[in-house]
């Protein structure tokens, strides 16, 4: 084989390795993370140099969105300025709403190694804020310190309704499925594989392109979520900032009888309007929705030995007062070679202060081929122990390390992983469970030689 023969093998050998980065032909978006950006929908909408004038370009109404206190230090001060139609003020008086599964409490403490079966695809009609179901959760949105973890599966257009969540940020994974996601500063189109964050008090609408949608969604109530810091790595790598994508402005000027779903303190709320609220005609700030392609993630691993912790695999984190304790690191297990010499390449077995909320997006997980299926998902609660199964520890055992292990881009996971001990709903308490997985560990044996 020549040289340029080998060299071509290897770039479509590569390629085939990795997740397809997908093209964004939908919307328009804005590059950026954390940073200051603006976008109109109608040329002027934004005032020049003021925020509020006396009187507003295009006879619009200003206001301010802010995700953080007056005073938090500028480096992590967040908020809007949005310049509306009408004013988020002028509504119906707001009534509570009942029979809803996103308000079921998780208070049911289990520390026992859970599996469940992949949440079953709508067949009624369903829409996103009906489906939305709470596994598991912790703390408590009034003091602004805990997480929640949902999964949702629908097929049904919000119409003419909305949400916006008082208690924390929505972070959503998807799994199957294309969602068209509207909010107030604009729209986004988010594909299996992908994700997206909408930050604390924006109106959002998610609606399905494809017949079924389902995946996976984390709500943190301590602060919002950010980029980790790469300390030695250096000033690249993991997810870059530029791959972060926010929307541009998009408006509606729509006279009709709308209905907005408020999350808050735990309960869902509901107030009726006679127009579209999404009618923000222009915008500048850092307070935005983002979303990501997790193919574009520039994972690093030991070239030498050792399997590396899995925070070296953090796409996004939220974290607690505590500086390096985290409400929640979202983790991902992307497609990459494993090269360790003399190394046990799959997931160490562990008992962590932390707990481990795992989700599959497509393929299968490394430290057990079967099993866990996307849509499903595990929690391995605080210390308790859990790591590969016997058959994934055999083979890991046997494997030639002197071998380049190349990766498969069918394979996708992720981790949810809090500082909280998390507690199940009644419905991860007493549905879905996988009754055989505390059975994966069995067949693992002794091999001491005294």
């Amino acid at each position: 084989m020549s040289f340029e023969q080998a060299a071509k093998k290897r770039r479509t050998e590569d390629a085939e390795g990795t997740l397809d980065v997908k093209p964004q032909t939908k919307y328009e978006y804005i590059s950026g993370y954390g940073g200051e950006i603006k976008s109109e929908a109608k040329e002027g909408a934004i005032p020049e140099m003021y925020n509020t004038p006396q009187v507003c370009p295009l006879g619009l109404y200003a206001e301010q969105i802010n995700g953080t206190a007056f005073t938090k230090p500028r480096d992590g001060n967040r908020r809007t300025w949005v310049y509306k139609i009408r004013p988020s003020a002028v509504h119906d008086e707001m009534v509570k709403e009942e029979g809803f599964a996103l308000t079921k409490s998780t208070d049911l403490a289990d520390p026992r190694q859970r599996r469940w079966h992949p949440f079953p695809l709508a067949e009624a009609k369903t829409t996103f804020v009906q489906s939305l179901t709470p596994y598991a959760g912790a703390g408590d949105p009034s003091i602004k310190a805990g997480v929640r973890i949902y999964l949702y599966s629908f097929n049904t257009p919000m119409g003419d309704s909305c949400f916006y969540n008082s208690d924390g940020d929505f972070l959503f994974v998807a799994e199957t499925g294309e969602l068209d996601i509207i909010t107030e500063l604009g729209r986004l189109q988010v594909r299996s594989g992908e994700i997206c964050v909408i930050p604390r008090g924006l109106k959002f609408q998610v609606n399905n392109v494809s017949p079924n949608c389902r995946g996976y969604v984390c709500e943190v109530f301590d602060g919002h979520f950010k980029i980790p810091d790469l300390g030695p790595i250096g000033a690249n790598g993991l997810a870059n900032p530029r791959d972060f994508l926010a929307p541009t402005a998009w408006y509606e000027d729509r006279v009709c009888a709308y209905k907005t779903f408020n999350k808050f303190g735990g309960d869902l709320w509901s107030y009726k309007a006679d127009r579209s609220p999404f009618d923000v005609v222009g915008w500048h700030g850092n307070y935005v929705p983002v979303k990501y392609d997790l193919a574009r993630f520039c994972a690093v691993n030991s070239v030498t030995f050792d399997h590396l912790d899995p925070s070296i695999f953090t796409v996004l984190t939220c974290q607690t007062a505590d500086p390096g304790t985290a409400a929640m690191d979202f983790v991902i297990f992307p497609p990459r070679y494993m090269v360790q010499m003399n190394t046990f390449r799959p997931p160490y077995y562990h008992r962590n202060c932390m707990s481990e909320f795992m989700g599959n997006i497509c393929g299968a997980y490394e430290a057990k081929e079967k099993g866990f299926q996307p849509g499903g998902a595990t929690l391995h609660s605080c210390m308790t122990g859990h790591g590969p199964d016997a058959g994934g520890f055999e083979k890991a055992s046997k494997l030639d390390t002197m071998e380049v292990q190349r990766p498969s881009k069918t394979d996708l996971a992720f981790m949810f992983e809090t500082t909280y001990m998390l507690k199940l709903s009644d419905f991860a308490y007493n549905n879905l469970k996988d009754e055989e997985y505390i059975k994966c560990w069995h067949g693992l044996k002794s091999h001491f030689k005294a």
